[in-house]
């Protein structure tokens, strides 16, 4: 059975306490929600965190409110299954609500919380293993070792970014606030994420996320597709967001973004723009499929073969072009 490292367990009642207890703890404490990620990271020793910053009783970190122009404002301590279960919201943000409904199993959705899930902990075959199993191979470079068993030969560590939300998030340009000692500050959540398993987010220890901003999706088209083994339980080994706006017939802009074929959610720019006043017709669908599929790289790091995840990229763009293109269901 693994267990839990022993550690201090600090439950604040606001966000300035919390941020205020990670200042003074220092670089030893982590901030926790749900711990659906954590908890087994740490069981790994993963991270071994000394002291544990709870956001379960801080006021005001869950539930959803309206903001300016349209924008939905949602807590970052919001569990995924309160997101599950808003009608209101799975009418406005319906690619949203479909990765939301995606992720794990109803149990882990009612632990989980959807800031936990954007701050997702970047994956590898060679990293999501117990301690013993790390230490036969003399670790890797992501944790306690000097090797990325990935590519051996790289200085880099190649660990996936597998949020199911994260690639929404971006395609939808949606916003993430945090709070730290300094101040607060707010950034497109496109930004959050760095091209580096290792330090795969452009936050502080000391950064508590308070809330994501989403804004107004009225008159864009959206689709998230995901490829996994199982129908349910599995992480993505490929996530497709695609937003569309039209201007009549022909498309005014789209976003499309790839999930975890790197470790960070990757824009298909060159597709975008290709698609950029043409028609969502079968041959134009075909060519911006053909395009998208060049950024994404997948690595021999997590399930299925990679040569065979990255011809996927072209079926699951394919397949979100043909589902923005139908007419907007009443």
């Amino acid at each position: 059975m693994m267990r839990l490292p022993p550690f201090r367990y600090l439950a604040p009642a606001s966000v300035g306490e919390a941020v205020a207890m990670l200042e003074g703890e220092g670089p030893e404490a982590s901030v926790v929600a749900g711990g659906t990620d954590l908890y087994p990271n740490m069981k790994r020793r993963h991270q071994t965190p000394k002291t544990l910053v709870a956001l379960r009783r801080v006021k005001g970190l869950r539930g959803t409110a309206a903001g300016e122009g349209g924008a939905l404002r949602i807590g970052s301590a919001t569990t995924l299954v309160a997101l599950e279960r808003d009608r209101a919201f799975a009418a406005r943000f319906p690619a949203l609500h479909e990765a939301v409904c995606s992720i794990s199993t109803p149990l882990l959705r009612a632990m989980g919380t959807i800031g936990g899930n954007v701050l997702l902990d970047t994956r590898c075959n060679y990293y999501d293993q117990n301690y013993e199993w790390r230490r036969a191979i003399d670790f890797c470079l992501k944790c306690d070792g000097d090797t990325c068993w990935v590519a051996p030969g790289s200085d880099h560590c190649w660990a996936v970014q597998s949020s199911d939300t994260a690639p929404v998030l971006v395609a939808l340009g949606a916003s993430v606030r945090l709070v730290s000692p300094r101040g607060e500050r707010t950034l497109p959540v496109e930004r959050l994420y760095v091209e580096d398993g290792i330090r795969w987010l452009d936050k502080a220890p000391d950064e508590v996320v308070t809330e994501l901003v989403v804004p107004d999706a009225a008159g864009a088209r959206t689709h998230y597709g995901k490829l996994r083994r199982r129908g349910s339980f599995d992480f993505p080994v490929l996530g497709v967001a695609t937003a569309v706006r039209f201007d009549g017939d022909r498309v005014a802009s789209a976003r499309i973004v790839l999930g975890a074929v790197a470790s960070a959610p990757v824009r298909a720019t060159a597709a975008e723009a290709f698609l950029a006043g043409k028609r969502l017709d079968d041959e134009t669908v075909r060519q911006a499929a053909e395009i998208a599929w060049k950024p994404a790289k997948p690595l021999d790091n997590t399930d299925f073969e990679n040569a065979w995840r990255k011809k996927m990229v072209k079926v699951y763009v394919r397949r979100g072009l043909e589902a923005v293109r139908a007419p907007v269901r009443s």
